[in-house]
C-alpha cells in the first residue's frame, strides 16, 4: 500500500471522491459475498473446538498482533490449550499447514506468526485456507481452542467469537469502502462484532479501550535489556514497517528518546542496505520488524517490545463470552 493512497484514504483528497462510485459496486459484491455464504451456497467450515477471530475491517495494521499475543497468553493462564492459525502474509507458505517452530524464519511464513510463537510458544501453523490450519493444529497439537488472526473477512471459516479492532487515531479514514478508502467492510459491520476493542481512545458506546505499554529495548546481538530511558542523551534511528509508523515513532517521542524516523510499508522484508544510516547511533525498531533484521544486525540494533493492555470491562465481557463458548 503506497504512501499517496494512504493520504488519499486517510486525508480525503479528490480522489476518494473519483473512487466513490466503484466503491459502491465493491459493497454491493461483499454483501452478496455474506449473504452466499449465510445460506450455504458458498462453502464454510466448522472446526470441532471455538475459534475466536481478531481482525479489523480496514485495510493496514491496526494493532492486531499484540492483541493476539496477549490473547493466547490469557487464555494459556485460564487453562486452555490455544493455537494461532494465520494465512502467513509476506511469507513463502502458502497451500499446506506449516508449523511455526522455534527455528522458523519470517520469510518462510510471514513476520507475525514468527512474532506469535515466540511471544506466546503457543501452536501457530500457517495456511492460505485457515480452516486447513486450525484442523492441523487441532490433529497435531491437541489446541481446544483457536485464534485467527486477522481473517474478520475470511467467512470460509466459521467462528465463535469476533473481535474487531480499531486504530484510535486513523479510525475509518475517509469512510469509503475499498477502493476509495481504507474500509474492507462498511463501517456498520462493527455492530456485528462481539467485541471492538481501540488501539487508543474508545469513541462509541460498544467500543473498548486498550493501551501500548513499552519501556525497554532489547539488543539484538546480545539480548541486552535497556530502559528506554537511556536513550534520552543520544539521537536515535527509529525504524518502522507496519500499519501506522507514525504511532511507533509517537511512543518514542512520548518517552524523551530523540528520534530521526523511517517509515516503511507494513510487512516490508528488510535487508542490510535498508538500516545503513552511516552512523553509529541506535537503531529502535519494533518487534515485528526485528524478527527480519537479526540475520544482518549489528550492536547498534535494539527492538522495543509492546504489550498490549486492554481495559478491565473488556476483560470482563471477554470471559463471559468464553465460559458461554466453552461451556
Amino acid at each position: 500500500m503506497t504512501r499517496w493512497l494512504q493520504d488519499a484514504w486517510y486525508k480525503d483528497m479528490y480522489l476518494s471522491v473519483l473512487l466513490a462510485p466503484l466503491s459502491l459496486i465493491y459493497v454491493d459484491i461483499i454483501r452478496l459475498r455474506r449473504f452466499l455464504y449465510r445460506k450455504g451456497l458458498l462453502k464454510s467450515s466448522r472446526l470441532s473446538v471455538p475459534v475466536i477471530v481478531v481482525g479489523n475491517i480496514t485495510v493496514g495494521g491496526t494493532g492486531k498482533t499484540p492483541l493476539v499475543i496477549w490473547l493466547a497468553n490469557f487464555l494459556q493462564q485460564r487453562g486452555f490449550k490455544p493455537g494461532v492459525i494465520s494465512r502467513g502474509y509476506g511469507g513463502q507458505n502458502r497451500e499446506e499447514p506449516r508449523l511455526v517452530t522455534d527455528q522458523t524464519s519470517a520469510s518462510e511464513v510471514g513476520d507475525e506468526p514468527v512474532l506469535i510463537r515466540e511471544k506466546t510458544q503457543v501452536p501457530v501453523a500457517v495456511c492460505a485456507k485457515r480452516a486447513d490450519a486450525g484442523q492441523f493444529l487441532i490433529d497435531q497439537e491437541n489446541c481446544d481452542i483457536l485464534i485467527s488472526d486477522d481473517g474478520l473477512q475470511h467467512y470460509a471459516l466459521q467462528r465463535d467469537l469476533e473481535i474487531a479492532v480499531i486504530d484510535g487515531e486513523r479510525r475509518f479514514g475517509n469512510g469509503y469502502c475499498l477502493p476509495a478508502g481504507p474500509l474492507r467492510e462498511p463501517v456498520e459491520r462493527l455492530r456485528e462484532v462481539d467485541l471492538a476493542i481501540v488501539n487508543g481512545q474508545k469513541q462509541e458506546d460498544f467500543e473498548y479501550a486498550m493501551q501500548f505499554v513499552g519501556s525497554t529495548a532489547v539488543n539484538l546481538k546480545t539480548a541486552m535489556v535497556k530502559p528506554l530511558s537511556d536513550f534520552k542523551a543520544q539521537s536515535c534511528h527509529a525504524v518502522a514497517g507496519i500499519g501506522n509508523p507514525q504511532r511507533f515513532f509517537q511512543m518514542l517521542r512520548h518517552q524523551g528518546v530523540n528520534i530521526k524516523p523511517h517509515a516503511f510499508p507494513d510487512h516490508h522484508p528488510f535487508a542490510a542496505e535498508d538500516l545503513h544510516f552511516n552512523d553509529r547511533q541506535p537503531v529502535l525498531m519494533t518487534e515485528k520488524d526485528a524478527v527480519k533484521c537479526r540475520a544482518f544486525a549489528t550492536n547498534n540494533f535494539w527492538a522495543v517490545p509492546i504489550q498490549a493492555e486492554p481495559e478491565s470491562n473488556f476483560i470482563q465481557q471477554l470471559t463471559q463470552r468464553l465460559n458461554l463458548t466453552h461451556g
